[in-house]
């Protein structure tokens, strides 16, 4: 569908659709989501990434359960749950489309504490949930034995509330599904450092290696580097990169293909996939920079925490730890919008520990704002330089 044609140091997409050129930039969970859907809408799309180190998907562990969260904010949790709803439709649009390995399963999650006080407070939280919101699923308190009947490995105190409507996925298979699915419609992929191209307040453009992409409209996608590239226009994004250490076990003879996800009471979390794997994170390094690499501190804290909670894994290979920096923003929101002084350009980015539960449906957005299409969701706490956003990361 496309053809690039280079003329005196510019690029121009041409497709046999008269339709808008967007270009996005970051081919994260966030922007292959928005690429893939604007290809499947008929868009001359171009997506751009410099492939850095560290990033966010590649290392995630792919967590789809807003319904238990120790998050309290009714902005966070209005998009987490249509991200989190929005996943059926999307791995039917995949499969479709020939895409059929993404690592996704619907498994249920198991909030487990030795404090019954927690989970009564938990499981009521959670009915509360369901009552709006039936793709909860069922909700069950199990003892300790009970809970170790679905997930062998845990301490033999700790009662959990199972709750059936929670999934699992890979993050990286996702993300590559995606990104497949959008060239398969007519997507570009360009490896290089992006700028954004403006004028007269308006953003027309990427550059790439010395040539320049011309668009309609841009969707900035770029995870925590967001705030370099925006830097130029005069944008001062509040977003910085929080390292996250992720550590992968390998637990020789177990069929772990259907194990829940396991919350303890902390921010930390077990997610079991497919040929005995046992993922187990992860840390939440603010003031990390883009400093890539594993830490003894951090490789400790990761284990430690899991040990705790599921001592079963104690004998489990170690087979990889992962690195990622989160797009973290100054609170728990996402930032998702366009800017009043720079047309057709749309951020998204700013996810944090949320970029796989709603990754996806944010993209989704990202190509609607792009096509100036009316929403179904008020994006206005979203506002990507929303006033009274205070220092600090949570």
């Amino acid at each position: 569908m496309f053809r690039v044609i280079i003329h005196y140091n510019k690029i121009f997409l041409k497709g046999m659709l008269n339709y808008m050129k967007i270009a996005v930039i970051g081919s994260g969970i966030v922007g292959a989501s928005a690429a893939y859907h604007l290809a499947k809408e008929g868009a001359e799309v171009v997506i751009v990434d410099k492939e850095h180190q560290g990033q966010a998907t590649a290392a995630g562990a792919g967590i789809i359960c807003p319904w238990i969260s120790r998050v309290d904010h009714k902005d966070w949790y209005a998009i987490a749950k249509r991200g989190a709803l929005y996943y059926p439709s999307l791995i039917e649009n995949l499969k479709q489309d020939g895409e059929g390995d993404f690592g996704y399963r619907m498994v249920g999650a198991l909030s487990v504490s030795s404090n019954s006080d927690e989970l009564n407070a938990i499981e009521e939280s959670v009915r509360q949930k369901k009552a709006e919101t039936p793709e909860v699923g069922e909700i069950t308190r199990l003892t300790a034995a009970e809970a170790r009947e679905l997930y062998p490995p845990l301490r033999e105190d700790l009662e959990a509330v199972h709750v059936t409507g929670a999934a699992r996925l890979d993050g990286r298979l996702l993300r590559d599904a995606m990104l497949n699915g959008a060239k398969r419609h007519g997507a570009v992929i360009l490896n290089g450092e992006g700028d954004l191209v403006s004028q007269n307040n308006k953003v027309t453009g990427v550059e790439v290696d010395g040539n320049v992409i011309a668009a309609d409209a841009v969707i900035v996608t770029a995870g925590a580097w967001a705030k370099d590239l925006l830097a130029p226009l005069g944008i001062d994004l509040k977003i910085e990169p929080q390292r996250g250490q992720i550590a992968h076990l390998e637990v020789n003879g177990e069929d772990t293909s259907n194990w829940p996800v396991v919350l303890p009471e902390s921010t930390h979390y077990l997610v079991a996939f497919d040929h005995s794997k046992v993922v187990v994170g992860a840390t939440r390094e603010t003031g990390s920079g883009f400093d890539y690499r594993l830490t003894a501190a951090g490789v400790k804290e990761v284990l430690d925490e899991a040990l705790s909670v599921a001592p079963g894994l104690a004998e489990g290979t170690l087979k990889e730890v992962r690195i990622g920096f989160r797009p973290a923003g100054p609170d728990i929101l996402p930032l998702l919008g366009t800017v009043p002084a720079a047309e057709g350009l749309v951020i998204a980015t700013g996810l944090g520990a949320s970029g796989l539960t709603m990754g996806p449906y944010v993209g989704n957005l990202a190509a609607d704002l792009a096509l100036k299409r009316e929403l179904e969701l008020d994006l206005s706490p979203y506002d990507p330089l929303r006033k009274g956003l205070e220092a600090g990361i949570k």
